[in-house]
């Protein structure tokens, strides 16, 4: 029942939002958001001492002749991708406290949606069900983009961003009705089974199907189009939301669905997407480098990370997928802690051009100290969330292509030189006319960024609780091969 109470506390208070007015919701929403992160800290516990008690599964028919069902779970996996919806949720949300929205009951009632929905598609069991569920979350970012963008090029961007992986999501559909053909059940045990009867060639196109479908909001390149200019046009919590959680439903959908479904398939015919997922790394990282403004820099760096991310899953080892649950989790972290960043950079300066910027360390040092343990988290610096992650990838992905590791392995390199370069331009040297009038942090900004440093340090220094986590479920899913 913890599952559903996952789903509930949001969708109830997005609608308690919707109905108060703006009165309180700003308030309303964070008190979700902790109490999200609470029951998900209770059915971690209650994972930990296997006295679940049939609290962490539900399963009841919706649709019974079409073996379509009300059915959810807390596992390995789905805990971690709980924790990582539940812990940044109320970070998001108290992040946003230094911003004013108007209509913020519409604002934070989409939010409290959104976060509904991604909770559904991480917990559920059923394949048409995470179907609706990746479907619907695009829905509340929609009009949080359209309604709240200061970009003038809004309506086209954020349409291009809907329509895009709407019909991306189209060829999930396709190959998931083909699976059902066979199974006639879309719980995912029935759906593994039904996909590995598949011929190899047969697993390889409903492979291509999903695989399209993800890579479009993972994103992978080519696929990618969308985000730079969604990202940029997003407010900053509208962003962070994307980056940090909604782009994770499409990797755990390659754990969740594509990995035990259609293990032949991935191997004969997965090594152009494993190809795409490497040319990701090397694309998005020289474009990150010739960036000018911080949050397109973010949001290419972000594709490079996330073409690791799908490589390394694909992989299709244990190492791989651990790296790939931990990564999610890390990068998720990281994403908020730059976009903050960034927020704290543009309520300044009122521009993200980094050539603009320099010196800020003189005038402001706490901040340029908390934003360079978030960089040497993104660049992977051993003893960060960061390294745990890709090193666990890259491990994975060297067991099925050294020269392909040697590819995605310049993440590493490339994203130093792009993120330290950046805080180098931004924060060192000089103050100039422009930076030497710099604000200090407030108490709110500090406890926010304080936050996200200690879980960069903390999960660098010890993973082994998220590890232990989800490795039972991923040697499970690796057991249905």
């Amino acid at each position: 029942m913890l599952t559903l109470l996952l789903i509930a506390i949001p969708l109830f208070m997005s609608g308690a939002i919707f109905l108060m007015g703006a009165r309180m919701a700003r308030q309303l929403a964070l008190l979700a958001g902790i109490a999200e992160l609470l029951v998900t800290l209770t059915a971690m516990y209650l994972q930990h001492t296997g006295d679940t008690s049939g609290l962490l599964t539900f399963d009841r028919q919706w649709i019974g002749p079409l073996g379509i069902s009300y059915a959810f779970k807390l596992d390995g996996i789905s805990l971690v991708m709980a924790l990582l919806t539940s812990l940044l949720t109320p970070i998001i949300v108290y992040a946003s406290f230094n911003r004013t929205y108007k209509n913020p009951h519409v604002f934070y009632g989409l939010l409290m949606l959104m976060v509904a929905s991604m909770i559904g598609a991480f917990t559920t069991t059923d394949g048409f069900m995470f179907y609706v569920f990746y479907e619907f979350a695009l829905i509340p970012i929609y009009f949080m983009i359209l309604i709240w963008s200061n970009a003038e090029n809004k309506a086209k961007t954020t349409l291009k961003f809907f329509l895009y992986t709407l019909f991306g999501s189209l060829f999930m559909l396709v190959s998931l009705l083909y699976v059902y053909q066979h199974s006639h059940s879309f719980a995912f045990e029935d759906l593994y089974a039904a996909g590995q009867a598949l011929s190899g060639s047969e697993q390889g196109w409903v492979f291509a199907g999903f695989f399209i479908a993800f890579a479009v909001k993972i994103p992978v390149f080519p696929f990618h189009t969308w985000q730079p200019s969604t990202y940029d046009a997003a407010p900053t919590a509208g962003t962070m939301l994307l980056a940090g959680i909604m782009l994770k439903m499409a990797s755990y959908g390659l754990i969740r669905i594509v990995l035990p479904m259609l293990p032949d398939g991935i191997a004969e015919y997965g090594s152009w997407a494993l190809v795409l997922s490497a040319i990701s790394v090397l694309y998005a990282s020289g474009m990150a480098i010739v960036q000018k403004r911080y949050k397109l820099l973010i949001a290419y760096s972000s594709i490079a990370h996330l073409g690791v991310l799908s490589a390394g899953i694909l992989s299709g080892n244990a190492q791989g997928i651990q790296g790939g649950v931990m990564e999610m989790l890390s990068h998720g972290i990281l994403a908020v802690g730059l976009f903050f960043v960034y927020d704290i950079l543009e309520s300044r300066m009122h521009h993200d051009d980094m050539s603009r910027m320099g010196g800020i360390r003189e005038v402001n040092p706490k901040f340029a100290f908390l934003f360079f343990v978030v960089v040497m988290g993104s660049v992977a610096l051993p003893l960060t969330s960061g390294f745990v992650g890709e090193f666990l990838l890259l491990l994975g992905l060297y067991q099925y292509s050294a020269i392909l590791t040697g590819v995605a392995g310049l993440t590493v390199v490339l994203g130093a030189v792009y993120m330290l370069r950046a805080f180098q331009i931004m924060m060192l040297g000089s103050a100039n006319m422009h930076t030497q009038n710099f604000a200090p942090l407030t108490k709110h900004e500090t406890t926010v960024l304080a936050i996200i440093v200690a879980l960069v340090i903390v999960l660098g220094i010890y993973p082994d609780p998220i590890l232990s986590l989800s490795n039972p479920t991923v040697e499970t899913l690796l057991g249905t091969h």
